[in-house]
């Protein structure tokens, strides 16, 4: 039971992680919709070959921005509904709390597709943001390592307990 426990204080950190991004992104919508104007535009490193791609089109940006906020609302919404059901269970038998985990893993994976399809292959391969000095650790890197870590802990929620 304790590790169950803890599966579900991880979906809960999850869930707050996204939440309280989510309510980031609403409250400083101008840094949101800068820092993803910043990616589309290349502003921030030297003209490339690519820099062809490069775009300041508002719609872009505003699509960019709200893709960001509406999937990380979306990822905090199942990481409460799954830590919910997966509390609900706790005492169940192993089959029953490995179903619990469905709406958990979900948002999990959700919040992965939106650190990955955004910053790494829009951002950091389309964008070319890893050529900026400006935005590598600070955007590219903190989506990395929270794209990995919430991979690592949707593994350890995963895994079925002994």
């Amino acid at each position: 039971m304790p590790l169950r426990i803890i599966k579900i204080l991880l979906i809960l950190a999850i869930a707050a992680w996204a939440l309280l991004g989510a309510l980031g992104n609403i409250v400083d919508w101008s840094g949101t919709t800068g820092a993803v104007q910043a990616a589309t535009s290349m502003s921030t490193f030297d003209p490339v070959p690519a820099s062809d791609r490069a775009t300041s089109n508002l719609l872009v940006v505003l699509l960019g921005a709200v893709f960001i906020t509406l999937l990380k609302i979306a990822t905090g919404a199942l990481c409460l509904l799954g830590a919910w059901q997966m509390w609900s269970a706790r005492s169940a038998q192993a089959t029953s709390f490995a179903r619990a985990k469905t709406w958990a893993l979900a948002g999990c994976g959700l919040a992965m597709f939106m650190l990955f399809a955004g910053w790494i292959v829009i951002a950091e391969t389309w964008y070319e943001l890893w050529r900026s000095p400006i935005m590598l650790e600070p955007v590219l890197g903190s989506a990395f390592r929270y794209c990995g870590m919430i991979g690592v802990i949707a593994l350890f929620v995963g895994a079925q307990e002994p």
